[in-house]
């Protein structure tokens, strides 16, 4: 154990001084107040824990020449990965001026939590993660997902008993019941014990231990007990992999997992000021403050760090010695360097069908109707068919809801737990990912992305926002990995929102809501992008794109319920191509400037659009209209705001400069203009959208509602272009009579209108 020893030593060591020291790294000469840094950032408290895992999952990977990465759920261990990667030398060759000797060890100090430098957490920059964990709850699913195809991995998480509190943690455990012991990798959870949070007990630290037992084994798992102990932790993972050893030949369906319980700051400052510190909550952060004001915490500063032995441990130049680096595997066996923790290294194009091949036909625009997601799940079939090991399509138990059922032509829900002969389409080794918790979905999808796979998440529009945070968490990591140069491109993270808020008006308010566009917008321009397709074959079209793109977030927002086909797939394409553009058929101001620009984005609000339009043309046939539909909504915003961003010379042109824009929105309308309020005329743009006025009613009801509809959306026109309002006042007073007649009609029948039922548009406007 003596060698295991002296690398959980060094990586003591190293967490200490990149917490504290400027300068002098190998403690040369007694410590003075300028080799202390000025601002004391960081986490001790669970740091030696994890340099504790590090030291002997090492060993294990060197014998048995296991394949294997980490996921370090208490991000606040920043320090000991870092050191980790430094001592496995796989810091140094991605960053060579830190090298491994004296110099790059100050280097390696003095960037940490530092102006210029690197974070504290386990963060992008930081070889051999994942995953930042500086957001706790998410270690397990993100452990779940880079195993999902992965036969020959162990992924260890160390989940810390803080982050076990959290609601997403607490449902990752059942993530095993999705786990396939032929084609997916293992996951060894390591539940790290120290007691504390911040400020409060852990709860599994406190309730009585055969409970804790129970608990575990009912999530599936063979539990092992560990203390603070080298001999005790060997031992334990040497039966915990012949276990997994096991369980991959089928003999027993039970995963082990450790349960290990270290004081909290472990090795650390036993007492400070007269209060105690090791194995409290006040080992969490920095145990010593002030130290370069208070010489007795710098004397037990100096005390503490030469209590590892640096000198036995690195030699006069910096180096560390052999005996520290004896267990460390070589090449990418290194959980540092190991390829599955930069995934674009591994990443491998999907084979994609040609999308061209499931268009709809359309003869004529805005005559016949399609379920636009149900096309897409041909689509969607043929991908999961031509890649039947690196993409998977999740959600929460809503795949067939959002039409998408055809993917069960060929393959099944995935399911390790009990199958029912009444259950339908529940399989061992399905590439169907269901299961209630929208955290789980996210997780699992962003560690099958980030280890170099594929894959869509799709879900009700109003129930993405649970997993608003994990986005964030998300669009931050690709953001970030896009400034590293030695961190590859993934797949991009899409979403496909259905069942969204104007044909939710079934199940009513609490499932109307469409503000995730809002959250993703204010994202990095480099990193995100929105898509409405307002019909089939424009969603076949951005999915394709969507799926062949690199380290973005994609949302795409597309009905479930039948729309409008507008455009055959040849014109699909270039509408898609553009991003947004004129619908000439629909327009009557062909060769001459508009007197109004009617706007649109998304199915519901284009359909009612475009009925606004056959209306104005039937009633004031004089009045040069302009149909503009958006697709790829940051088109929107200037060049200089988002890589999409139109051109203000092509804005104006589409959109004038003098005439007033009537948009009809998906979402909210400040959104629009939020991105459009630095373009010229925007004093004129007025933007209708959803207004947080909703319920159980008829979808031509919930339009009405928040003014989308077709009828105010005259009025809007009359309103709004100069000299038309005394003109048009018999046809402005006939619209707001429609209105009244068609909430009536509902009111009465419960359903609306026929002739709004089922509306197309006028042959006689076509040409």
């Amino acid at each position: 154990m003596d060698h295991i020893d002296a690398y959980w030593r060094a990586a003591n060591y190293l967490s200490v001084g990149q917490i504290y020291l400027l300068d002098n790294p190998l403690l040369a000469e007694p410590l003075r107040p300028e080799h202390i840094k000025p601002r004391l950032l960081g986490h001790w408290g669970t740091t030696p824990g994890l340099n504790f895992c590090f030291a002997h999952l090492n060993r294990v990977i060197s014998e048995r020449a296991q394949d294997m990465i980490y996921i370090v759920g208490p991000g606040h261990g920043g320090p000991a990965a870092v050191a980790h990667a430094w001592l496995e030398g796989s810091y140094s060759e991605r960053y060579p001026d830190v090298s491994q000797d004296v110099a790059g060890m100050r280097r390696l100090f003095r960037q940490f939590s530092f102006p210029g430098g690197i974070p504290s957490h386990v963060a992008p920059e930081t070889p051999g993660s994942i995953h930042e964990g500086g957001e706790l709850g998410y270690s397990l699913a993100h452990a779940y997902g880079a195993a999902f195809d992965n036969p020959d991995l162990v992924v260890a998480c160390v989940v810390g008993d803080g982050e076990a509190e959290t609601g997403p943690l607490a449902a990752s455990w059942h993530s095993n019941k999705f786990l396939d012991p032929r084609h997916d990798g293992v996951v060894l959870p390591i539940l790290h014990l120290n007691g504390y949070k911040i400020a409060n007990p852990t709860v599994l630290a406190r309730i009585p231990e055969d409970e804790l037992l129970k608990l575990l084994e009912g999530y599936g798992h063979r539990p092992h007990l560990v203390g603070p102990s080298h001999e005790e932790m060997a031992a334990t993972l040497d039966t915990v992999f012949d276990e997994i050893a096991e369980y991959k030949d089928g003999q027993d369906r039970r995963l082990p997992m450790i349960v290990l319980r270290t004081p909290k700051g472990w090795t650390g400052p036993r007492e400070v000021d007269g209060k105690p510190v090791e194995g409290t909550w006040r080992a969490h952060q920095v145990p010593l403050s002030g130290v370069r004001e208070n010489p007795a915490h710098l004397a037990m500063l100096e005390e503490w760090m030469r209590s590892y032995r640096p000198e036995e441990l690195f030699g006069s130049d910096g180096r560390p010695v052999e005996d520290v680096l004896r267990t460390v595997p070589r090449g990418p066996l290194r959980m540092s360097a190991n390829p599955h923790a930069n995934g674009g290294e591994l990443l491998r194009p999907l084979a994609l069908p040609d999308f061209r091949r499931h268009a709809v036909e359309v003869k004529s625009p805005a005559v016949q109707s399609n379920e636009p997601t149900r096309v897409l799940g041909g689509f969607l079939r043929d991908v999961i068919t031509g890649n039947p090991r690196n993409f998977r399509l999740l959600g929460p138990d809503e795949t067939a809801s959002n039409r998408l059922s055809d993917v069960f032509e060929v393959t099944d829900r995935a399911w390790e737990a009990e199958i029912l002969p009444t259950d339908e389409n529940l399989a061992p080794g399905g590439r169907v990912m269901e299961v209630l918790s929208e955290h789980l979905c996210q997780g699992w999808l962003e560690g099958y992305l980030l280890t170099g796979r594929h894959g869509l998440f799709n879900c009700y529009e109003a129930f993405i926002h649970i997993i608003d945070a994990m986005f964030n968490q998300h669009a931050k990591w690709l953001e970030s990995a896009q400034k590293i140069p030695w961190r590859r491109p993934v797949a991009s993270l899409t979403y496909l929102l259905s069942s969204h808020v104007w044909r939710q008006d079934h199940n009513g308010f609490s499932h109307q809501d469409p503000g995730f566009l809002d959250v993703v917008v204010n994202k990095k321009a480099s990193v995100v992008r929105v898509y409405l397709p307002p019909d089939a074959n424009t969603l076949l079209s951005v999915a394709d794109h969507c799926l062949r793109s690199r380290d973005y977030v994609n949302v795409i927002v597309a009905g479930k319920q039948p729309v409008l086909d507008l455009f055959t797939m040849d014109e699909a394409i270039a509408h898609c191509t553009r991003g947004l553009g004129i619908l000439p058929w629909a327009s009557g101001d062909q060769g001459s400037e508009p007197d109004v620009v009617l706007a649109c984005a998304g199915d519901v609000p284009t359909l009612e659009t475009l009925a606004a339009a056959a209306i104005l043309r039937e009633h004031l046939p004089e009045l040069k209209v302009r149909v503009v539909n958006v697709v790829d909504l940051m088109r929107l915003q200037p060049p200089s705001e988002h890589p999409h961003g139109l051109p203000d010379a092509e804005f104006d042109t589409l959109f004038t400069t003098d005439k007033p824009v009537i948009f009809n929105f998906h979402g909210y309308p400040s959104l629009i203009h939020q991105l459009a309020y630095r373009r010229h005329g925007h004093d004129n743009l007025h933007v209708r959208g959803y207004r947080e006025e909703g319920t159980t009613t008829t979808p031509f009801d919930m339009a009405m509602l928040n003014d989308i509809d077709r009828f105010h959306l005259v009025m809007d026109v009359i309103d709004r272009v100069d000299g038309l309002g005394a003109k048009a006042a018999h046809l402005r007073q006939r619209m707001s009579d429609a209105r009244l007649r068609a909430r009536a009609y509902t009111r009465e029948h419960g359903e609306d209108p026929a002739e709004i039922r089922s509306w197309t548009w006028p042959a006689e406007y076509s040409s």
